[in-house]
């Protein structure tokens, strides 16, 4: 493949139809370029090394072998109840065309010619042009300012005791292993760049009087004093009443431009060509690429005021700033977001732009405490009140005919009739009088009460809950995992448990179960003096041998409970037990649960991986060899479906598992993960666990657990205007249909990402909806309906859909799609797949909304400027590129986890934050972002990094050793642990700013994330700058940079 110039970059596409809107897009204006170095191998960044166990680290020793008393031959031994238990009963059981995934630069001593500049003429309406630094560019010209990040992913590094130091590649080049790559000197002429006027497009939706959008900017600028680049936004609105005027839903229409009048120049250049350079070889500077770090600042800087959803296509803002949301007709962004918020009219559009038209649902995602809830309101005997053809539930859109004895359904066009009791006369607009005082009619959210017809069996449920079920096996025991999980159920957690806001006690019942290689039952009824042990052995055929008493309300049985929590350690503190089971246990809570005849979750705690002989027993699967591999898939894919099955009857009947493991070894958690994501559960992973690094961050995730937003026995469908449907779903859920999901439980942090696909043509002048309905029974045991409606407008031009795109959502159900792929395809060809999907979309732009620009320019639609360096690092990614340094079990985990969650946490993991620590200010909390560039850290600061994962502190070598006596209470940072050093409790500014930020960071997250120290130049740093995701992985994969010229190469081949 020849390899062509550069790409430059500009802001300027070329003169379009005085009828059309402006397209915003970003360019770049590069200097002369020295071809990138880049390794071979264009995989994995963020790798950690293999997990070492500490020295004398008891869980993975065995006891010594004891005999039982009258032990003979194979006979088992009957379960001997402790003495603790005077009332202990022994149970029995009763009767595409495919692109390469690293850049092929030229070999030899080919270089590459230098790039010539052209006049540009001023910006038009809602187009910006990066500013220039004067220190990089040639002839005076002055450089864009730098943009600025937001967070990324990993995994968590294991222990530090006994860690051997791993092997430091070359920080000056590629590791030894890897050859140095060659370059040919290029000699093809560099291209011309005419004067080209810029476009004026329409087809965006009108934005109310006096409201003009975030990226126009004013209507003229100096010569060579442009606007810096922006990030579309929202229109400034203002503040209107909490029940809002019936929106504008007619169709969008053109809005104007910035008008130019002719070409300027920039400083060295003339209005008569371009300006002739000598050739100097150089890189492109960081500073001129599009980076996360501005267009996140930038895009918080233009919220100025509410966001308020009250007309159709209006794009939100991105999902990291901070922004308040007043809900006039369309539901929260935070509830529902859209690829794109002006859906193509024709399948062929989205043939041609490979823009996947998907949604982002988190129907109980956490608002800020100025956001309105969704309210609650109950029709009665009646029940929803729905369109009688497709069964969509009454929104905002609906229209009123007939004096309001019908209404018009905005989904499929029906007429239903009004019930009686609903009834209510139109003032003269032909809006319901009873418009403002009923939250299904103006609101985007709100919730119905269900009826009876909306409970299984047409019965009322019961409140949910939760049983606790411990591994008392020798490595748990030993560990002091199971008094310290006792300890903190008695004196923390409990107290905890999730209730209503108005009430005073939580209904929440509880029930506790250990196990081994048995199961034991408590009975802990609160007219006991003591509790009971059950024992059941036989695991065949599974059943409880207890159903009252096995589950109570903590207020009324503390005692009982308080003294079997003081009495279970004290049980099993001599155990030799070393083999345990899992399949058995969860089967059982299930039992336990559909006795009651409740919803609910059962919590297992498990150390080990199952290998006693019963249902769902595995064996040691684990090669590092092919991890990495075309058969890797092997290894993260369940060996059977023993626990797929038991995660499907878990969501069948309304709970859910949560797992908490605590692994020296190899775990297969591809395999037992399987009833977590089937029914709608969590994995929560502790490796080596000790109290001493780990019991504040399992303390601090059983609370939050516990807290967030919950919805039981919850069913969801998707409902769409005619013309479109879903079609594909992903997520952690179980479906039995093609349209419904079913979850045992979805919380606050969950989400799943819908497909939409084309039935027929959809009118151009017209708007298409989207209703997401989830039925649930709450926290207090109520049966209700959540309703989420989003309202989008249509267009047939490509420069209006990419305006209207929303990168946020776009990534998001790219990495869900490829990690789906894990388990089916090849490493190789899932990360060609994502590098084609975003040539693809970046050639469609340039051929249909910038074609008069030079082949040596790189155009990026404004919305999606910020695509190369979300796919740079999505496709070095340790959940999706998977080398030996990462665990099966790690990877495992981490696709999980990415599979079901929400867009704010997708992002954290592609892009981590980082923030300074050398010069918190207290009023300055959080501080600005820094880029994930290693030569944006100073020798002399400190600085933490995040990715929703784990979070680091870097002390660079020449940090000043106060700042250290200040945060850590030490002198010398030679006394430092990667893992047991910990933040002091001291009473000083650094100490309290930093722990200050620390707290905002995990709050936000809605994870306590393991803190790790790094030093500069360490042994553990490394794999610190793997989190680093704009410079080159060590282990393999390009840089930002690097990869901007792949990208560009590959936009050029499929516009040839």
């Amino acid at each position: 493949m020849l390899a062509g110039p550069p790409p430059s970059f500009n802001t300027n596409p070329p003169s379009q139809s005085m009828q059309q809107q402006s397209q915003p897009t970003s360019q770049m204006y590069p200097n002369q370029f020295a071809p990138p170095t880049l390794p071979p191998n264009f995989s994995g960044n963020q790798q950690l090394p293999p997990p070492v166990p500490p020295p004398n680290f008891p869980g993975n020793q065995h006891p010594p072998p004891t005999q039982p008393p009258n032990f003979q031959g194979n006979q088992q031994p009957p379960p001997i109840a402790p003495p603790n238990f005077p009332n202990m009963q022994h149970q029995q059981q009763p009767p595409v065309q495919q692109f390469q995934s690293q850049p092929n630069y030229p070999t030899g001593n080919q270089q590459l010619p230098p790039t010539q500049f052209s006049s540009q003429p001023p910006m038009p309406g809602n187009q910006q042009q990066f500013q220039n630094h004067p220190s990089m560019m040639p002839n005076g010209m002055n450089q864009p300012p730098m943009t600025q990040g937001y967070p990324n992913q990993g995994s968590v590094p294991p222990p530090n005791q006994m860690r051997p130091a791993p092997t430091m590649p070359n920080q000056f080049g590629p590791p030894p292993t890897m050859p140095t790559p060659q370059y040919q000197q290029q000699s093809q002429p560099p291209p011309s760049f005419p004067n080209q006027p810029a476009p004026n497009m329409g087809g965006m939706p009108q934005y109310p009087p006096g409201q003009p959008p975030y990226n126009a900017p004013p209507s003229s600028y100096p010569p060579g004093n442009l606007p810096p680049s922006g990030t579309p936004g929202y229109p400034q609105q203002p503040l209107q009443s909490q029940y809002p005027n019936q929106p504008n839903l007619s169709g969008p229409q053109s809005m104007p431009g910035s008008q130019m009048n002719g070409p300027n120049t920039y400083p060295g250049q003339t209005s008569s060509g371009p300006v002739q350079q000598p050739y100097q070889p150089q890189r492109i500077d960081p500073d001129m690429v599009p980076n996360v770090v501005q267009v996140l600042e930038q895009s918080q800087e233009k919220i100025q005021q509410p966001f308020i959803t009250n007309a159709p296509g209006l794009l939100p803002p991105l999902a990291a700033t901070n922004f308040v949301c007043q809900d006039q007709g369309s539901c929260n962004p935070r509830f529902i977001r859209s690829t794109t918020y002006t859906i193509p009219n024709a399948h062929d559009m989205i043939k041609q732009s490979h823009i996947p038209i998907a949604l982002a649902i988190s129907p109980l995602a956490s608002l800020r405490s100025d956001e309105l809830e969704p309210p609650v309101t109950n029709f009665g005997e009646i029940g929803p009140v729905r369109c009688h053809r497709c069964k969509a539930y009454m929104c905002s859109f609906m229209q009123f005919i007939d004096g309001g004895k019908r209404f018009l359904c905005c989904f499929c066009e029906a007429a239903t009739d009004v019930p009686t009791e609903y009834f209510n006369h139109l003032d003269h607009s032909g809006r319901r009088m009873d418009w403002y005082q009923r939250p299904e009619l103006c609101l985007g959210s709100y919730e119905i009460v269900a009826t009876k017809q909306y409970c299984k069996d047409e019965k009322w449920p019961e409140p949910p809950a939760f049983i606790f079920m411990i591994d008392v096996s020798y490595n748990s025991v030993r560990s002091g995992l199971v008094e310290y999980i006792c300890h903190i159920l008695k004196t923390e957690l409990l107290n905890y448990l999730p209730k209503d806001k108005d009430a005073e006690t939580s209904n929440i019942r509880v029930g506790f179960a250990t196990f081994d290689k048995q199961i034991h039952f408590y009975n802990i009824k609160n007219t006991l003096g003591q509790p009971q042990m059950m024992i059941v052995s036989d695991l065949e055929d599974i059943f409880v041998p207890l159903l009252d008493g096995f589950l109570c309300l903590p207020h009324e049985s503390r005692g009982v409970i308080n003294s079997l929590l003081e009495q279970i350690p004290q049980t099993f503190a001599n155990t030799q037990e070393t083999e345990t089971i899992l399949a058995p246990v969860i089967q059982s809570g299930i039992q336990a649960l559909k006795g009651a005849n409740c919803t609910g979750k059962i919590y297992v705690f498990s150390t080990t991986l199952p290998i006693a002989v019963a249902p769902g027993k595995l064996s040691n699967r684990d090669d590092k060899k092919l991890l990495g591999t075309d058969k890797e898939k092997v290894l993260l894919a369940p060996i059977n479906n023993v626990y797929t099955k038991l995660g499907e009857e878990c969501a069948q009947n309304g709970c859910a598992v949560d797992l908490f493991v605590f692994p020296n070894n190899y775990l297969d958690i591809a395999t037992i993960g399987e009833v977590c994501r089937v029914s709608g559960g969590q994995i929560y992973k502790f490796n080596y666990f000790s109290i001493e690094n780990d019991g504040e961050r399992l303390l601090d995730d059983l609370k939050r657990n516990f807290q967030r937003s919950t919805a039981f026995d919850a069913l969801m469908r998707v409902r769409t205007s005619s013309g479109i449907r879903p079609i594909d779903f992903l997520g952690n859920f179980y479906m039995t249909n093609a349209t419904e999901m079913i979850f045992g439980t979805i919380d606050s942090d969950k989400s799943v990402s819908v497909e939409l696909k084309h039935d027929d043509k959809l009118a151009v002048e017209s708007n298409t909806y989207i209703q997401a309905a989830l039925l649930y029974t709450s926290i207090s045991g109520q049966r209700r309906l959540r309703i989420l409606t989003l309202a989008l407008t249509v267009t047939s031009s490509y420069t209006s859909l990419y305006p209207a795109c929303d990168l946020d959502t776009i990534m998001n159900y790219i990495t869900k799609v490829a990690l789906r792929s894990i388990t089916v395809s090849t490493p190789k060809s899932i990360r060609d797949n994502i590098i084609t999907q975003a040539a693809n979309m970046l050639a469609c732009y340039r051929k249909n909304c910038a074609q008069a620009t030079t082949a040596g320019q790189l155009i990026l639609p404004e919305t999606l400027k910020l695509l190369p360096v979300y796919v740079t690092s999505l496709i070095k990614c340790d959940a999706l590129t998977g080398t030996q340094t990462v665990t099966t079990d790690d990877r495992s985990l981490l696709m999980q986890r990415l599979m079901s969650m929400d867009i704010k946490g997708t992002f954290a993991y592609l892009y981590p934050r980082v923030y300074a620590l050398h010069d918190l200010e207290e009023d300055k909390l959080p501080p600005p972002h820094v880029r994930c560039l290693y030569e944006r850290f100073s020798e002399v600061g400190a600085y933490v990094i995040e990715n929703g994962f784990v979070m680091y502190i870097w002390l660079g070598s020449q940090v000043d050793p106060s700042f250290v006596q200040s945060l850590f209470g030490i002198q010398n940072t030679a006394h430092i642990q990667p893992e047991k050093c910990r933040i002091v409790d001291l009473d000083n500014p650094i100490s309290r700013n930093v722990r200050t930020l620390l707290n905002v960071i995990r709050n936000e997250r809605n994870a306590y994330m393991k803190l790790f120290i790094v030093q500069q130049r360490d042994s553990i740093e490394p794999f610190f700058k793997n989190y680093l995701v704009e410079d080159k992985g060590f282990t393999g994969g390009a840089s930002y940079v690097d990869f901007l010229y792949h990208l560009h190469r590959e936009i050029r081949n499929l516009l040839q």
